[in-house]
């Protein structure tokens, strides 16, 4: 098996809080994350996808598809964008970089047709990133009004 990775970079905002908590337990579980403007991150997504290359191009996936395919599903959906109120697929998500990547590769994986998506990390920062590798997760929708 072969993994192959293509890297991309956008820049959005997000404020993290759980709508159904009271304003200090949000603060308490949240802390900065919960300033009532959001607060921004410039994120790195790496999405990996496996397979035998094709024999006749010796891709497992040909990389210009898949950077096209997440500029215009992922990239130019999310990039300087409020994920909270901006990004069709992630209202009422609580917009965690977990919750992101989920939401990531909900769009993708029935989109890629050459291989087989492997996993999506999601970098915040240089210090802060998640992984996933597609296992079923329920992600919450939440429709009550904003707190503060």
């Amino acid at each position: 098996m072969v993994y192959v990775t293509r890297k991309m970079h956008f820049s959005a905002s997000h404020r993290l809080y759980n709508p159904t908590f009271e304003p200090e337990k949000n603060n308490l579980i949240f802390d900065k994350c919960n300033n009532l403007n959001g607060h921004g991150h410039n994120y790195t997504l790496e999405v990996t996808v496996k397979g035998v290359p094709d024999p006749e191009t010796g891709y497992v996936i040909d990389l210009k598809y898949l950077r096209d395919l997440l500029d215009l599903h992922i990239v130019d959906k999310v990039d300087h964008k409020h994920l909270n109120y901006d990004v069709d697929f992630l209202q009422g998500i609580i917009p965690t970089a977990e919750n992101i990547a989920v939401s990531f590769w909900r769009i993708l994986d029935p989109k890629i047709v050459q291989g087989k998506l492997h996993s999506i990390k999601l970098f915040e920062s240089d210090q802060n990133f998640v992984e996933y590798f597609g296992d079923p997760i329920t992600i919450p929708i939440y429709t009550t009004v904003e707190s503060n």
